[in-house]
């Protein structure tokens, strides 16, 4: 019996312990947990990203087009990060919508291209951290990218000679609408990925520092 009743006692306290863990301060936990759970935190942002951009939910579609979550991921990533970081996750972060839809044009141009350029305005102070502004680099950036995979399929079709994809004038006639409505989506829904994420990375960083 008093064996039975040790063995009960441990598995009861089995679960208590790894809650305790679970609950200890995210400041003493040690530095390689706390950086192992910041990648995961980061990578599955990511992902969260890559199965939101098919997803339609009420509020999420303006003229056929949803938020660009991927454009939102990057300026908050590159916000607070040098140039080339920044460049470097737009790169990748295209290369992996590039495999979700078509290598052609590729994603990778635009997005490196908005983590570039978020980075180098951060760096020039001219923006500040809240809302507004960064709902309105998204913005920004939104068109600077729709304008530029327009580009891709307008120079696409010279390369093609007008054959297989439509002529040039269709071509923005379409993105006309297309850029402003990813651009306003996108701005409105940056927050709700904007503040978690830049609040946890903050906080990690804190951490790092101190």
């Amino acid at each position: 019996m008093a064996s039975f009743r040790g063995s009960r006692h441990r598995k009861s306290t089995g679960p208590r312990r790894k809650l305790k863990i679970l609950n200890k301060p995210l400041a003493h936990w040690h530095p390689i947990v706390r950086q192992l759970l910041n990648w995961v935190v980061t990578v599955g942002s990511v992902l969260f990203c890559l199965l939101m951009l098919p997803t339609r939910f009420l509020g999420m579609e303006l003229l056929g087009i949803g938020p660009n979550w991927l454009l939102i991921w990057v300026v908050a990533w590159s916000v607070k990060r040098s140039v080339w970081q920044g460049m470097l996750a737009g790169i990748v972060l295209g290369l992996l919508q590039d495999a979700m839809t078509s290598p052609e044009p590729t994603h990778a141009i635009t997005l490196g291209f908005v983590g570039f350029l978020t980075g180098l305005v951060r760096k020039q102070h001219l923006i500040q951290e809240d809302f507004i502004s960064i709902a309105l680099i998204v913005f920004v950036m939104a068109i600077l990218a729709e304008s530029i995979f327009g580009l891709q399929l307008s120079f696409m079709g010279d390369a093609d000679g007008g054959q297989s994809l439509p002529k040039v004038e269709y071509i923005w006639a379409y993105y006309q609408r297309a850029v402003l409505a990813s651009a306003i989506l996108s701005s409105l829904w940056a927050p709700i990925l904007y503040y978690p994420l830049n609040l946890w990375w903050q906080k990690i960083k804190l951490l790092e520092q101190g």
